[in-house]
């Protein structure tokens, strides 16, 4: 009886079918993915490669707003992830009672190895709601309106160096100097003391650039977060001095405060600064709030407190720099309440929100020019979900960006790329709309934490300037330069500064 002998290929032959296979595979699952009629550039349904290029280019701002106007609504911008624009789209994906998890371009921002539980980077629903409960009341403007003297010794010492620029006529770089503003403020606020930015006017310790480099490596490897685990150990390899004093700055001066007092006595510790309150509502809840929670709430507090706030404070200064008359009536209400009494040497927080005209550029200039310039993205439930006429599966990945939400005309007007203060004082209905599509600190239980922290700075400091100094640009005609790194900073906004 004879028999026929299967045997295995030589291997020779087996490589290519392999491959030849492999590639049929991928080919196939692409032309006959659910997000096939979804338009957008050619090789966003074929690879991340796209996206990750535009990201690494620093200015996925602006092109996730042209995408929307070349397309539409809703645009593919990776394989199995799509940029929406719309309210619908808003309230679909962050509105509270939703199951949208954060997508897994978050990972790459969480230390490897850890258990990704911090509030920025958790994925797990329900945990992220608990740890966000247990510190709310610390976020609260009933909490910030208690440290407010921390933004009023910050701003003490800014106005003291711009008094040396008017007398000196040196041009300076006004990000760098909001953004030391802003570093030393959310110290204060959460430890009682300085990182001294602004007082030595330079960053000894290189922190800035520390931290502005961990920021291109999440918003990058993000779009290939499995390879965090390995990339992010090479990383951790590297010197990194700056975010070495950062860590060790605040680690130190926790352990102090723990050290100073007993344990029996934490309960009745001082509340002035972010750090006694935390370390008192230990002491009262050891069961709630863990001795882990009063070190790593400060930590996540300066880590990320400040980029928002100082970004947020020069997209504001700025587009009043290049809008003389919106200047003028700003100045003239700020004029105005000082001469009847109405504001304090320092302008607090209260009396600044009862000027309506700087409420609303405080509005219109994070509306222009929001902190984040990414998708928040989030990932679609297992059981798929219509949004705005499209069925996306469940696993796929979706978002809306704040610079696309906040040019979106039929929301905010034709002239929605006009920086325009006066379209949030028309009617309570309108500005009702406008706030639905506001993404400046995010949107439903994802909501920037800090976001009170963040408006209280804003609220006190942006008076403060505009009450006492004139800023010039240095080249008016040159075009405004910005840097996406997540967070969309502003590169060459240099001016001088002169007296009122």
């Amino acid at each position: 009886m004879a028999y026929t002998s299967i045997s295995t290929p030589p291997s020779g032959v087996a490589v290519p079918i392999v491959l030849i296979f492999g590639i049929s595979v991928w080919l196939l699952r692409r032309l006959c993915s659910p997000l096939r009629k979804v338009p957008g550039p050619f090789w966003t349904r074929w690879t991340r490669l796209w996206y990750l290029d535009k990201i690494w280019k620093g200015d996925f701002q602006r092109t996730n707003i042209d995408l929307h106007k070349k397309y539409g609504p809703i645009v593919r911008i990776a394989p199995n992830e799509c940029s929406l624009d719309g309210p619908d789209a808003i309230r679909a994906i962050y509105g509270h009672g939703t199951h949208y998890v954060k997508a897994p371009w978050y990972f790459a921002s969480s230390p490897v190895g850890s258990d990704n539980d911090n509030l920025f980077t958790d994925f797990d629903v329900q945990r992220h709601a608990t740890n966000r409960r247990k510190v709310a009341s610390l976020y609260s403007m009933t909490s910030m309106l208690k440290w407010e003297h921390c933004v009023d010794e910050s701003t003490r010492a800014l106005l003291r160096q711009f008094r040396e620029f008017v007398q000196s006529r040196q041009p300076i770089n006004l990000q760098l100097w909001l953004q030391y503003f802003a570093f030393d403020t959310i110290s204060l606020i959460t430890l009682n003391k300085s990182f001294g930015l602004v007082e030595q006017g330079r960053d000894n310790h290189g922190f800035l650039d520390a931290l502005h480099a961990y920021l291109i490596y999440c918003a990058n490897v993000g779009v290939y977060s499995e390879l965090h685990p390995v990339l992010g150990r090479l990383v951790s390899l590297l010197p990194s001095k700056g975010m070495s004093w950062m860590v060790g700055f605040v680690r130190a001066q926790v352990r102090g405060r723990i050290e100073h007092i007993k344990p029996k006595e934490y309960a009745s510790a001082e509340d002035n600064d972010f750090l006694g309150t935390i370390l008192r509502m230990h002491g009262q809840n050891p069961d709630k709030i863990k001795l882990g929670d009063v070190y790593g709430f400060p930590l996540t507090n300066i880590g990320a407190g400040s980029d928002t706030t100082s970004v947020s404070l020069v997209g504001i200064i700025y587009n009043l720099m290049i809008c003389p008359q919106k200047l003028q009536r700003l100045q003239d209400e700020i004029d105005q309440a000082d001469k009847a009494g109405q504001l304090s040497e320092l302008v607090t927080f209260q009396e600044a929100q009862r000027l309506p005209y700087l409420q609303a550029c405080i509005k219109e200039g994070l509306r222009m020019h929001p902190a984040t310039g990414l998708p928040l993205a989030r990932v679609v439930p297992k059981e798929g979900a219509n949004i705005m006429g499209t069925f996306f599966p469940g696993g796929t990945v979706v978002g809306v960006n704040s610079w696309v939400a906040h040019a979106n005309i039929e929301v905010f007007g034709p002239d929605a790329e006009s920086f325009r203060p006066e379209r949030w004082l028309e009617s309570t209905e309108k500005t009702s709309t406008m706030e639905r599509s506001f993404l400046a600190f995010g949107a439903g239980s994802r909501t920037c934490i800090g976001k009170n922290i963040s408006l209280m700075e804003i609220s006190k400091i942006v008076p403060e300037l505009i009450r006492r100094f004139n800023f010039t640009l240095t080249d008016p005609h040159a075009e405004i330069k910005m840097e996406n790194v997540w967070f969309v900073k502003q590169k060459n906004i240099h001016c001088s500064v002169t007296s009122r």
